[in-house]
C-alpha cells in the first residue's frame, strides 16, 4: 500500500510549514508529513523552507541572522507565526510520522536533541539533499532513521545512501524510473517521489510501485487512495 506524505503539511492548500497546514494534512489521513528546518541566530530550530523569510512571511531577512523572538513576530499565513520543531513534534506525536528535512548546516544536533528528548526516534526520519548532513546525524545517533533526497536516482547516489544506512530515498517525480524503484525495494529501503501535484502524475508514480508519494496536494492523493483502497 502506498503511503501518503503531506509536503510542508499541505502546501498547495494551506500556507506551507504552518501548524494549520500540518493539521489539515493529518486530518485528511496522511501517513506522514514533511517539514523543513533551519537554525535561528540564537540556536533554535524553526520550521521554514527558504534561507530567508521573504517569500513565506510578511517580513524580510535571513533566518540565520534572526532570533526566535524576531521570527515569532512574523505572519507565515493566516496570522500564524513560523512554528518551532518542538511545536511540530507535539502536533504529530502519536498521529503521523515526520520527515524532517535539514536545510542548513548546524541544524543537525539541535534537531536530533528535540526528537530524542521526546523519545520520538522511531517516528522521525531525518532527510536531506546533503549527504554530509546525513552523515552528521548518523554520527550523533547511529540508530536514527535517515533518508536521502535526490533530484535524480543516480546509481552512485543510491549506493551512498545505502552505505550510510538510509531507510528512505525520495526522488523528484519527473526523474523517477522503474529501475530505480526496483533497485531500492530489492535493497529493502523505502523509495518515493516528490512532488506530483496532479492526479495523473500521482497515478503514474504509484504505478511504478513506490512506497510513498510526497505531495503539496494530499487532499487529491487521499481522495484517490480512499477511492481505490490505497
Amino acid at each position: 500500500m502506498v503511503q501518503a506524505v503531506g509536503h510542508r503539511g499541505a502546501a498547495g492548500v494551506v500556507a506551507e510549514n504552518t501548524l494549520k497546514s500540518f493539521a489539515y494534512a493529518i486530518e485528511l489521513g496522511v501517513d506522514a508529513v514533511e517539514c523543513d528546518v533551519h537554525l535561528t541566530a540564537d540556536g533554535h530550530v524553526i520550521v521554514m523552507h527558504d534561507e530567508a523569510v521573504d517569500r513565506t512571511t510578511d517580513g524580510t531577512g535571513k533566518i540565520a541572522e534572526m532570533t526566535l523572538e524576531q521570527l515569532r513576530r512574523l505572519d507565515a499565513g493566516e496570522g500564524q507565526p513560523p512554528p518551532t520543531l518542538e511545536e511540530l513534534l507535539e502536533t504529530v506525536r502519536g498521529r503521523v510520522r515526520l520527515l524532517c528535512e535539514l536545510k542548513a548546516d548546524g541544524s543537525e544536533a539541535p534537531a536530533v536533541d528535540a526528537v530524542v528528548a521526546r523519545r520520538m526516534e522511531s517516528d522521525v526520519t531525518f532527510v536531506s539533499f546533503s549527504f554530509d548532513r546525513l552523515e552528521r546525524v548518523r554520527g550523533l545517533r547511529g540508530d536514527l532513521r535517515i533518508g536521502a533526497i535526490l533530484s535524480s536516482p543516480r546509481i552512485k547516489d543510491m549506493k551512498r545512501a545505502l552505505a550510510l544506512g538510509a531507510c528512505h530515498v525520495g526522488v523528484q517525480y519527473k526523474n523517477l524510473t522503474l529501475a530505480a524503484v526496483d533497485r531500492a525495494r530489492a535493497a529493502g529501503i523505502e523509495i518515493g517521489a516528490w512532488t506530483p501535484n496532479r492526479l495523473p502524475e500521482m497515478e503514474a508514480i504509484i504505478a511504478l510501485g513506490v512506497t510513498h508519494v510526497t505531495t503539496d496536494r494530499p487532499d487529491i492523493l487521499m481522495q484517490h487512495l480512499n477511492r481505490h483502497g490505497g
